[in-house]
């Protein structure tokens, strides 16, 4: 068990794309974090970057005991039984999205998470984005008025079907499940649970195996069943250039925010992210005066994705929810499998949570995940 003087030893268990651009660099650089042990099977990789970490084969990972964490950054179908192994052995997980493949794992994750007393979160890093964060501010400063609309866009250009499992039919696969978890947690995030979901996917470029293109409407209501919000999740492969990623309407204006966080490129190129420059980001929010047409540009908050793991150490050592607890990523995965539904039947559907589940958000406010705790 670790103590406010000992350092949480992380071990991370897959080396691609995910593990060596985030999680690895962000682990690294939080004091009282350590990470020691990385789970791949490519050791001459891992040991040219991180020499100091011991490598072995990943599913040697979940049952060390030299580990209080486990980071878990694998193909999504084997989230659930690794992270399920882990928990068992006593420690704490994180898994990379999405939580799991289906909703009924993540419901038994948590389970085993409350019947050993271990944290279970899941990397939603997008919430620490300067496109998010600009997002929050323009909610918070009233200048909208009652915000009617909320639009986000992932949106790539990338014609050519590549051979890999993401692109692979099977479970986990497709566009949706790589990005959607991401565009729904933000859903959460700035407005909290909706009352139905509508969604529509499609098979765009030639030769292609998986849905590569995505639209998803959730609707919120007020109290009298009238509607109160209408929020738009777009991901696309073939989308070149492109509109802004994020867009607010409301009674007195409009705001949207156009170019992408740096930091994800920013950590392809080595820089960490102590760095004075990163996550900076030099596209602003602009605001649309609804009476006038006045355009005033407004500087969004710098990002820094290591707020998740500092974030992930605090609640390690107090005992407090996780920055992104389990009941939320409960929450992205019904809404994540009731998108794939209501695209089969073509029909509006509710979000499938259980009165407890449900009873998580009764108190959610306005982007504040601590008063929902």
């Amino acid at each position: 068990m670790t103590t406010p003087t000992q350092p949480i030893r992380a071990g991370l268990i897959g080396y691609g794309y995910a593990g060596r651009t985030f999680h690895a660099p962000l682990l690294r650089c939080v004091p009282g974090l350590v990470l020691s042990v990385v789970g791949s099977t490519k050791p001459e990789v891992v040991n040219a970057a991180i020499p100091e970490a011991i490598v072995c084969p990943p599913d040697e990972v979940p049952t060390r005991e030299d580990l209080d964490l486990v980071v878990i950054a694998t193909p999504n179908e084997s989230h659930f039984p690794l992270a399920a192994a882990t928990l068992r052995a006593g420690k704490h997980v994180v898994l990379d999205k999405p939580f799991t493949v289906a909703l009924a794992e993540a419901r038994e994750l948590v389970q085993i998470a409350e019947q050993h007393d271990r944290l279970l979160s899941v990397f939603h890093n997008r919430r620490w984005e300067s496109e998010v964060l600009g997002t929050q501010a323009a909610l918070q400063s009233g200048a909208l008025g009652q915000v009617t609309h909320y639009e986000c866009h992932m949106d790539r250009f990338r014609p050519n079907v590549r051979k890999r499992w993401r692109e692979d039919p099977g479970p986990g696969a497709g566009l949706w499940f790589d990005l959607g978890p991401h565009l729904i947690d933000l859903a959460l995030y700035l407005f909290g649970l909706p009352d139905t979901v509508n969604a529509s996917f499609a098979t765009l470029r030639p030769g292609g195996q998986t849905e590569d293109w995505a639209h998803v409407q959730l609707g919120y209501k007020n109290s009298d069943n009238s509607d109160r919000l209408r929020v738009i999740l777009n991901a696309s492969l073939l989308v070149s250039g492109g509109g802004p990623r994020s867009v607010l309407h409301g009674t007195r204006g409009s705001w949207a925010k156009y170019g992408m966080d740096p930091q994800e490129a920013q950590l392809v190129a080595g820089m960490l992210p102590t760095d004075p420059a990163f996550g900076k980001d030099s596209d602003p929010g602009i605001l649309f005066d609804g009476a006038t047409g006045q355009r005033t540009e407004i500087p969004v908050p710098a990002g820094n994705q290591l707020g998740y793991y500092i974030g992930i150490r605090d609640a390690i050592l107090s005992g407090e929810p996780a920055p992104i607890p389990a009941a939320t990523a409960v929450a992205v995965m019904a809404i994540l499998e009731t998108t794939f539904q209501s695209g089969a039947e073509g029909r509006t559907l509710p979000v499938p949570l259980t009165p407890d589940e449900r009873g998580y958000w009764t108190h959610w406010n306005g982007s504040d995940e601590t008063n929902a705790r």
